[in-house]
């Protein structure tokens, strides 16, 4: 367009017209031109700005989730003691019932008179020593003036000896023939939820029978068996051992077990770690008893077991914002060095918080101040604008004045 215009002023002028002020203005149009590009090249670009976090040191109980699966404390099956036909069942199929409760009776009678054959044979035998006795004696003292001969005596003792062995004989079998009628009626042996009944009114049980009459389990508290590898297992110990992790056994006590698929969360202790690695799996078990006062854990459960592995003293946690992955999977975080430029760095990350933080172990160290906002606007080398947050409530907010400084070195 220009060099249209030149041109065009030059012709006019060649022709003698009056085109001076023309080519004068369009000059100067060109020279304001000029003048204002040399301007815009001369301001310079504008920082970006960033929000960072400074970071610091806390103590944080380090915390492992393990698969578990649940298992009653105790379970009682229901067996018969003696033969016989189920006459009744006393009891509701799912009820909670208490140790000594009646659940089935058997039906009786033979038993009844077993009973009293047996406390007749005990008559019997009692009465024989009451006629023996006397005579016993009476022989020993006519043995003693030579009355009666020695055997005479020692025959009478002897039948002495054998009305008491048969008086014990009887006592015997009038317990017996009681506990076997005692046996008629099956009692709940243990305190628990009962199960479904396995036989009805009319049926024969017998006592060496393989299936048993119900099921009784204890519900609460609930066992939680526990996998966790040995690596894991080692890991978690070296840690300790070095000192990087703390053992309080107060605090490594407790478990929480959440099952799978259900927002709920039952709280209870460990009690005690295997000593023995399975061969198939190559895990240890652990043993956590739980408290369940609603019965909302059931036997064979699968469940996921939060435990208290050790207390990190100096753990450093850092907004999970602030933590990007390469392209390799390798996660980096962006720093504010402290001469104002940005540097990445490549870290390790030991797990993750309740708080939506990741626990840091190596590449960042207290006083870093690491960006959490505007990552993507800045490249190491770049010295942008800082704005300084904290994290509140699991969530970043602007810092007052003075959070945002970096702490202050160890003495």
């Amino acid at each position: 367009m220009i060099l249209s215009s030149v041109q065009h002023v030059a012709r006019g002028l060649r022709a003698g017209t009056r085109l001076v002020p023309a080519l004068l203005g369009l000059c100067l149009c060109v020279g304001i031109a000029g003048c204002g590009r040399d301007e815009a090249a001369a301001e310079p670009a504008a920082a970006s700005e960033v929000g960072v976090v400074v970071l610091d040191t806390s103590t944080y109980t380090v915390r492992q989730s393990l698969p578990g699966r649940t298992r009653a404390t105790i379970q009682a099956e229901v067996r018969p003691q003696i033969q016989g036909i189920i006459e009744k069942r006393t009891f509701k199929e799912g009820a909670t019932v208490a140790a000594g409760d009646l659940l089935y009776k058997i039906e009786s009678s033979r038993y009844e008179a077993a009973l009293e054959q047996a406390q007749a044979e005990l008559a019997q035998a009692r009465a024989s020593l009451q006629s023996d006795a006397p005579l016993a004696a009476r022989y020993k003292e006519l043995a003693e003036i030579d009355a009666i001969s020695k055997q005479e005596r020692d025959n009478a003792q002897a039948t002495l000896a054998q009305d008491k062995a048969d008086i014990a004989t009887a006592q015997a079998a009038v317990r017996t023939a009681r506990i076997n009628l005692d046996f008629t009626e099956i009692r709940a042996p243990i305190d628990g939820q009962i199960g479904p009944s396995r036989v009805t009114p009319g049926a024969l049980v017998t006592t060496n029978q393989t299936d048993p009459l119900t099921t009784i389990t204890q519900l609460d508290p609930m066992f939680v068996d526990i996998q966790q590898s040995a690596a894991g297992y080692l890991r978690l110990k070296q840690a300790v051992d070095s000192g990087a992790l703390a053992v309080d056994d107060n605090q490594a006590a407790p478990v929480r077990v959440s099952p799978e698929g259900a927002d709920l969360t039952a709280r209870g202790r460990l009690q005690f770690t295997g000593v023995t690695v399975d061969a198939n799996t190559g895990s240890v078990t652990l043993r956590a008893i739980v408290d369940n006062p609603d019965r909302d854990l059931l036997p064979g459960m699968y469940v996921e077991a939060s435990l208290v592995q050790g207390i990190d003293t100096r753990a450093l946690l850092v907004p999970q914002q602030g933590i990007d992955r390469s392209s390799a999977g390798q996660p980096t975080a962006l720093v504010v060095e402290p001469g104002g430029t940005v540097a990445k760095r490549r870290v390790t990350i030991a797990g993750a918080t309740d708080d939506n933080r990741w626990r840091i172990t190596d590449g960042l160290a207290a006083g870093d101040r690491l960006i959490v906002q505007g990552r993507d606007k800045v490249e190491p080398g770049d010295t942008p604008a800082v704005t300084p947050l904290v994290m509140q409530d699991g969530r970043l907010m602007p810092a007052a004045d003075g959070d945002g400084d970096p702490p202050d070195e160890a003495p």
